[in-house]
């Protein structure tokens, strides 16, 4: 078919590695078929946000499912498993902990894993794969237990990087209990910001582990390396412990959120009775003159000399007991 000539941004790096080292760094995209079928090595192509016209000479050269294709282009997918044949389709979510906005940014990998190949296409700035062919190079061994090692030091990337995400998260979740109980009820903008972030947080995470239990479980000769499985169930239980957390985060802060509006709620409930009471002290002494205000000749103490003295006197008084009543009942 066609090679149609790649946006040198799209291929991130392109190696075939023979014997657990790199043996070839391929000029092109043709370059790597070729190498591939000629030294009977391991091709890794990674690619970064390939439009579909972009991606059809991989999907064509190693055989790949319409369907995959179709999800690795478009992005936007959870966390899954799927085999088509003898190639391996995973979707991983990536997250990292921005420090300068106290925000977590999400990417999107997918990894397509055949006999003698991986394909990963990134969406997104996360996870760092240079730093995982650096890790495989240095490490000829593990490399050379095929793409199925490659697969699981890409998984082993993703979930470390979960770390810092759920200490930052923790960071803000602290200082949001902080400000709560210190009075500042005008958190609840923050407090459902970091709530949306705990459940994409989650969705990232918790439909990882089913996948993880299933390259570990070998189901189908997924994965057949022992030692390849004994990693994964490493990342398995990282993984699970992750997801524990997060749970407990999105638990918090619901509680956090409750407390809050709660104390919004008290706060409010107070300046009604402030404004209840000193509406009733006022009311006081505008009933006294209003009921000597009247002009009827015949009403009690009207001609009285002390009148004047006593309805004030009224006045004054009936302010002063109903102010200590409201401030003996906490009103004001």
């Amino acid at each position: 078919m066609p090679r149609k000539a790649y946006d040198a941004g799209v291929i991130v790096d392109s190696a075939i590695y023979v014997d657990g080292r790199r043996a070839a760094e391929p000029g092109s995209l043709q370059e790597t078929y070729d190498a591939c079928r000629d030294q009977r090595g391991i091709a890794w192509i990674g690619l970064y946000k390939p439009s579909r016209e972009e991606f059809s000479s991989v999907a064509g050269e190693f055989g790949l499912h319409p369907l995959a294709v179709e999800d690795a282009v478009d992005a936007h997918q959870r966390p899954k498993l799927e085999r088509y044949g003898e190639t391996l389709f995973v979707v991983l979510r990536a997250a990292r902990y921005v420090d300068e906005t106290e925000t977590v940014e999400f990417g999107e990998l997918h990894v397509f894993v055949g006999d003698d190949f991986v394909v990963t296409v990134r969406h997104g700035e996360a996870p760092n794969l240079g730093r995982v062919r650096r890790r495989l190079e240095a490490e000829p061994e593990l490399l050379r237990r095929g793409p199925q090692a490659i697969l699981y030091a890409i998984m082993d990337e993703v979930v470390d990087g979960y770390a810092p995400v759920v200490e930052g998260l923790e960071n803000d979740i602290d200082e949001i209990e902080t400000e709560v109980f210190s009075g500042n009820t005008g958190v609840s903008r923050r407090i459902y910001e970091l709530s949306r972030e705990v459940i994409q947080f989650q969705r990232a995470t918790k439909p990882l582990a089913p996948v993880l239990a299933q390259l570990v479980a070998g189901d189908g000769g997924r994965v057949a390396d022992e030692e390849v499985r004994r990693g994964l169930r490493d990342v398995q239980d990282h993984v699970i412990r992750v997801t524990e957390q997060v749970d407990g985060f999105r638990e918090l802060l619901s509680n956090i959120l409750s407390v809050n509006l709660t104390l919004v709620g008290v706060g409010q409930n107070d300046e009604v009775k402030k404004i209840s009471a000193w509406a009733a002290i006022l009311f006081a002494p505008t009933l006294v003159a209003g009921i000597y205000g009247m002009n009827f000749d015949h009403m009690p103490e009207l001609h009285w000399i002390l009148g004047y003295p006593f309805a004030l006197t009224l006045m004054v008084v009936a302010s002063v007991v109903l102010y200590l009543v409201f401030k003996r009942r906490g009103w004001l």
